[in-house]
């Protein structure tokens, strides 16, 4: 039988907060809500523990989170100090184990095996990687210890904030046992709801079932359930190890209007600031995009999802444009205002497969030397420092969101 792994779970605690923390200190220890103003249409993008005592929680309405916490500093967000946060973040991980894996823009699975040597036992290495963030970032974060990955998830979220928590090897099914079954990775409201209704409430409730049983009331997903409810790695995020699929499946970004509108200047104008910002995260990740998503939600909240595939995969701001354009017209019902748009990228490959185009001129590569010196200006000066022409007008803020437990349903 194979020694035990140690998995590290790092979550950065309050990571947008504490980020604008670091450069107003003034917000320190007071409530704030970062995403926009309370009078506006978007969603929290994060808040503090002061204000989440409050009942304040990321993807709230920013008007809602107002309601239960008045007194709260509302505050834009800024995603190139996130970014650049998470970089520190990630290079200060790296020192720690060569097989890092970042979950999203604040939590990230490290492979402490083999590391005794360097750091010490688990608890030594988890503290002197507590000091390090600390002294390197000047942020906090919580770890979470065990052999299994999906245990040290849920133990980083168990010793919040600031803390460290080992779930020792054999203990992980009786450490779980009486949390909710929600705090399980992987279990949304959907799941949580069908678990209730068969009298699952507690973890340790799950663990008692017959897997034949979830099975035949869930299916696969079933089987991975009883398997997290032992302290197993199973299904979605955990079928994978570490830094062996670290590329993201899709890039989007979305916008909602603080008034729905109808001009069609301003709808294009947002449609082409929103492929400007995915084609920048796709070459930011040297992936192209061989699938352009549209999505469309009217004032009435319907919302409608168009897809187009291309003849060879791209990472140029002025294709993906063209083609969410295309899709924008094709469904679009002329004058009738809209309330969000969106672009996604998909099918992404690390190679182009364009074949040579003669009749291209080489606008092409003219495009991608242009774009590359624009993502150096951004690099150095900001996001907003160089656009396309046709994004000029529609100067929105990019919203960040920080990550939410990944949902199966």
């Amino acid at each position: 039988m194979s020694a035990a792994r140690t998995y590290f779970h790092v979550d950065m605690d309050a990571f947008f907060v504490s980020v604008e923390e670091v450069f107003d200190p003034s917000l320190r220890g007071k409530a704030v809500v970062v995403g926009g103003r309370p009078n506006e249409r978007g969603v929290v993008s994060a808040a503090s523990y002061e204000a989440r005592k409050f009942g304040v929680h990321s993807a709230m309405p920013l008007r809602t989170a107002y309601k239960l916490c008045p007194q709260a500093i509302f505050v834009d967000g800024h995603p190139d100090r996130y970014r650049e946060y998470s970089h520190k973040v990630r290079g200060t991980l790296d020192q720690f184990s060569p097989l890092v894996e970042m979950a999203s823009i604040d939590e990230a699975y490290l492979d402490m095996t083999g590391t005794e040597r360097l750091f010490g036992p688990p608890l030594r290495a988890a503290h002197l990687l507590h000091e390090e963030m600390k002294a390197q970032t000047l942020l906090n974060c919580s770890i979470g210890i065990a052999s299994a990955r999906m245990v040290a998830k849920v133990a980083s979220d168990q010793a919040k904030p600031n803390g460290v928590l080992w779930v020792l090897p054999g203990l992980e099914a009786p450490f779980l046992a009486p949390l909710e079954v929600r705090r399980i990775p992987g279990v949304g409201k959907v799941t949580e709801k069908n678990l209730h209704r068969v009298g699952i409430r507690k973890v340790g409730d799950l663990a008692k079932l017959d897997e034949g049983f979830l099975a035949a009331k869930f299916g696969q997903w079933g089987l991975a359930l009883a398997g997290k409810a032992r302290g197993e790695d199973a299904g979605g995020w955990f079928d994978t190890a570490i830094g062996e699929d670290s590329d993201p499946k899709s890039i989007s970004h979305e916008h909602t209007f603080n008034e729905d509108t109808g001009e069609i200047e301003t709808l294009e104008s947002t449609l082409a600031r929103l492929a400007e910002m995915v084609g920048r995260r796709l070459r930011e990740h040297g992936l192209h995009a061989r699938t352009v998503q549209l999505k469309l939600r009217y004032q009435d909240f319907t919302t409608i999802t168009r897809a187009h595939s291309l003849d060879h995969a791209t990472q140029l701001d002025t294709e993906l444009f063209e083609e969410a354009r295309a899709l924008f017209h094709g469904n679009w019902k002329r004058g009738v205002p809209v309330r969000l748009l969106g672009v996604q990228a998909s099918s992404l490959d690390g190679h182009e497969g364009r074949q040579m185009n003669l009749l291209d001129g080489g606008r092409s590569d003219r495009w991608r030397q242009a774009l590359g010196a624009a993502d150096r200006l951004r690099d150095k000066y900001g996001e907003s420092a160089v656009t396309l022409a046709k994004g000029m007008k529609s100067r929105f803020r990019e919203r960040t969101h920080e990550a939410l437990p990944r949902k199966k349903d």
